[in-house]
Formats: C-alpha cells, structure tokens, sequence
C-alpha cells in the first residue's frame, strides 16, 4: 500500500503487536504523543529498513525484548499523530520486557483484553483489534 500522504515527509512509524501468555505488550512514553501515553512498541522506519526489521527493532531498543515479526495486520494514518502507521504482529524470541531506552520509555506492562481498556482508551485500529481479541486473556 502506498503511503497516502504525499505532503507528509515524515518516515512512516512501525509498531509492533507483541503478545505472550495471552497478554499483549504496552510501553508508556515519557513525552506523550497528544493523548497517547500508553502505546505499543513503536519507532520510525530508517531509510532502506523492512517495517516488520524497524517493529522487531524498536521493541528491542525499547524494552530489551527479541522478538520476530510474524505478519503485517495493516497500514492506516493514525487518526491522533497523523502518521501513516504499519501494524506488525509479533513473536518473542528471547529476553523479559524492562525498561531498556530510558529516555523515551517510562514503563513498561503486560496487559489482558480486561485492562487493555484502561491502558488505551480510544478504539484500536480494526485490523489490530481483531488479532488481540482471538489472543488475548479476559
């Protein structure tokens, strides 16, 4: 899918969906992203980089964790940052999610289809959503 925002010189931003016994990944940023605080793993595609290579990544730069990308849920601009968003499922590898980038994460957690709600309030994207909902624990 191309990137539909021709006017938008910013790189696109992979963010990886990175679920374990039941439980989907959250990082909570120290800048918030407009009314974002808690987000999936996420960063911006480098030149010449795979946006499944950026999602795997970023969530290790940011929470230690090595993870594989499994699949693309799906592209969109993201109706709060208006990014154009790839949405990349994701399989641990090795290590525990911590706090690894300081300086731009401020926590980290393991969230069920329950909490996922309190964490991120507004509507997940579909194609997102839809994958959580046949993975996640109540």
């Amino acid at each position: 899918m191309a990137h539909p925002t021709a006017g938008d010189d910013r790189p696109s931003v992979a963010a990886a969906i990175v679920v374990k016994d039941g439980r989907v990944l959250l990082v909570r940023r120290r800048v918030g992203e407009g009314s974002l605080s808690w987000q999936f793993p996420a960063g911006e595609v480098e030149p010449g980089e795979a946006p499944t290579d950026a999602a795997a990544r970023e969530t290790s730069e940011e929470t230690g964790l090595v993870v594989a990308a499994s699949q693309v849920l799906g592209e969109r601009t993201h109706p709060a940052t208006g990014r154009w968003m790839i949405y990349v499922a994701c399989d641990v590898v090795a290590g525990e999610a911590i706090v690894a980038d300081e300086e731009e994460i401020a926590d980290v957690a393991w969230s069920d289809s329950r909490q996922l709600i309190s964490y991120i309030p507004h509507p997940l994207y579909t194609p997102v959503q839809n994958y959580l909902g046949a993975r996640l624990t109540t």
